[in-house]
């Protein structure tokens, strides 16, 4: 089981940067930043150099704060891992930006509850990890709302080409943000595989192994490279008309909140972060620019995320025990 949990924590990790590149990659695509498959490429370096960078606070919160683990079991993780990942499937085939972070908070809470009670969540650990989701998305939209109205009124003079440097300055700011990315949602991968090896006694203490390092930050790139196509083309047009100025701002504003997140070590969602900013930068412009109804929809994801992802953990960890294993 130990085996079946790191496979499936990369199949997970590769499944999330799949999932969230589109963030980084709309607007870069969209504004035509750079053709669709080099935009993924340059979100791929930066989602691989990213969590080489940054600490492991995040892998810790996951892995060691959230729940005891002298009773979890690698069956449990396995389970976890799984809900996430069948929820990650669903929205992506529906081309629905919602939160792997979320998915993967839920899969672990619905198995590990099922199989060991409440008793075996630490509340205060799980409150942070909560607040952290549930503050996030408002700061990317503040973000992206007030650095877009800066660069409104700092270029409102400046001829139509301005918008060549926004739509080249997205090269920086989109490897500034996929290496925030790469550093937040990594480590989450991280956090679930070390806990596997030190339930398992692969380890005496919770520390980030080097090769697991290596591993998720692999995975996340490789799936990022990949690119999950119909998420991009929601985010890259149906949720407003993107240009330069605003993949510049919302990309700024969300590798801002994103790495700030990753060095206090809170597991942010990525995905609320970077489309709450992308639809601040939008509303920055004209509040009736974004179109939102396609945010309600998103939030409808958001909601259900948790307890459907923790529903479908517990029904694999179910499955296991009957299987024995």
């Amino acid at each position: 089981m130990l085996v079946v949990v790191v496979l499936l924590g990369l199949a997970y990790g590769f499944l999330n940067g799949f999932h969230d590149s589109a963030n980084i990659a709309a607007p870069l695509i969209s504004t035509r930043a750079l053709r669709p498959r080099t935009a993924l490429l340059w979100v791929a370096v930066g989602e691989f150099a990213g969590p080489l960078i940054f600490g492991s606070a995040v892998a810790k919160t996951i892995g060691a704060d959230m729940l005891h683990g002298s009773v979890i079991t690698p069956t449990i993780l396995a389970a976890a891992l799984a809900g996430a990942i069948v929820w990650d499937i669903v929205t992506w085939w529906f081309g629905i930006p919602s939160s792997s972070s979320h998915a993967l908070v839920g899969g672990l809470l619905g198995a590990a509850m099922l199989a060991r009670g409440v008793g075996v969540v630490r509340w205060p650990g799980l409150e942070r990890v909560l607040l952290a989701l549930f503050i996030s998305p408002f700061l990317g939209f503040i973000a992206g709302y007030g650095i877009t109205r800066f660069n409104f009124t700092a270029f409102r003079n400046a001829p139509p080409r301005v918008q060549e440097v926004f739509r080249r300055g997205q090269w920086f700011t989109a490897i500034g943000l996929a290496m925030s990315h790469g550093a937040n949602d990594s480590q989450k991968t991280m956090g679930v595989v070390t806990l596997a090896l030190v339930v398992s006694g692969r380890l005496s203490h919770f520390v980030v192994p080097f090769w697991v390092v290596v591993l998720a930050a692999g995975a996340l790139a490789l799936g990022s490279g990949v690119g999950g196509w119909r998420l991009i083309l929601t985010l890259g047009g149906r949720v407003f008309r993107i240009r330069p100025v605003h993949g510049f701002s919302s990309q700024v504003g969300s590798a801002l909140v994103i790495a700030g997140a990753s060095i206090l070590g809170g597991p942010v969602s990525t995905t609320h972060v970077m489309t709450s900013s992308l639809m601040g930068s939008g509303a920055a412009e004209r509040f009736n620019k974004v179109r939102w109804q396609i945010a309600g929809d998103m939030v409808y994801a958001w909601l259900l995320t948790i307890p459907i992802s923790g529903l479908v953990a517990g029904l694999v960890y179910l499955a296991f025990r009957a299987a024995g294993v």
